[in-house]
């Protein structure tokens, strides 16, 4: 009976109590509602299922949200130990143009809110990683407010390491353009991920970190852009830049979060380093397709 119960909930993607009842039920096991939450809780402490709610369990280590990334109210304070993202920035006189097509899609330009909403859902000393276009005459004074509504929120500016898209490179506007900025910000001062060799040698056997992203970080990003017959999405960024970066800015088992999830690169990524995830994307096309990718369905956040 026992693990009956555990496979029918372990088949379960996302669920909250009523549902592993209901499952329960439904596949014809008669079992008293204590049995169930037994089983349920008993799964969580063998770290089976993840409890990301009160109520709300999760079998994946990504959870994938169909929604509007802006909208972050279904996350507790502090509850994210990275964000890490690329929003679809509004920029009318270069929505179309080289490898930028957006004209169809939902773009804006971020508000202070926005950035106020990203403190609060980020734990203190946490990194924010934002993708930003390469700085032109017709976004420079959005890239700049951006950085102004970013210190407002009480983030403060880390560092900035330009993406170079391998060989890939744009031939239009007023010069030919192969890069994206990797802006990264901390909430507060950042927390302390770079090992500190000197002090581990005077102290062996203990491990010691500084301030800082795990490693000095690199002059360049230099990653392939994935070729269009590949692509999913069309701003898709390569996997492994996405794993390079989760590794500066996060340890092992910590909750990295994407906005704006698009092809779901960031989830494949995550899943590399072993780390969880949390992705959200608006669009039916690419939740279809991050849901194929990844193997995980897409949830309600009112569950969460």
């Amino acid at each position: 009976m026992k693990n009956t119960i555990q496979n029918v909930i372990e088949n379960l993607p996302q669920f909250n109590m009523q549902q592993a009842y209901d499952a329960v039920e439904a596949a014809g096991l008669a079992a008293k509602k204590p049995s169930i939450r037994a089983r349920v809780y008993e799964a969580v402490d063998r770290g089976i299922l993840k409890k990301i709610a009160k109520g709300v369990y999760r079998n994946e280590d990504c959870l994938l949200i169909q929604g509007d990334g802006k909208d972050l109210s279904f996350l507790a304070d502090g509850s994210i130990d990275a964000i890490i993202t690329d929003h679809p920035y509004e920029d009318k006189k270069a929505n179309n143009g080289g490898d930028r097509h957006f004209a169809t899609y939902d773009c804006f330009r971020y508000t202070q809110q926005d950035f106020n909403e990203k403190a609060r859902v980020l734990k203190d000393g946490c990194f924010l990683v934002e993708f930003l276009p390469e700085e032109s005459s017709t976004n420079f004074d959005y890239i700049y407010q951006i950085k102004k509504m970013a210190e407002a929120a009480g983030f403060k500016y880390y560092a900035k390491v330009p993406w170079k898209k391998g060989t890939f490179i744009s031939n239009c506007g007023r010069k030919s353009k192969n890069t994206e900025d990797v802006m990264i910000f901390s909430k507060g001062d950042a927390r302390s991920l770079r090992p500190d060799a000197k002090k581990d040698k005077a102290e062996p056997g203990v491990a010691h970190f500084m301030k800082g992203a795990a490693g000095m970080l690199p002059t360049v990003f230099d990653f392939q852009k994935p070729g269009k017959k590949e692509m999913i999405h069309q701003a898709e960024k390569p996997v492994e830049l996405l794993e390079a970066i989760i590794n500066y800015v996060t340890q092992e088992g910590e909750l990295v979060l994407d906005q704006f999830a698009g092809s779901g690169s960031l989830g494949a990524a995550a899943k590399a380093t072993h780390r969880r995830c949390i992705l959200i994307e608006l669009a039916d096309e690419f939740i279809s397709k991050i849901q194929t990718r990844l193997g995980v369905k897409p949830v309600d956040p009112a569950l969460v």
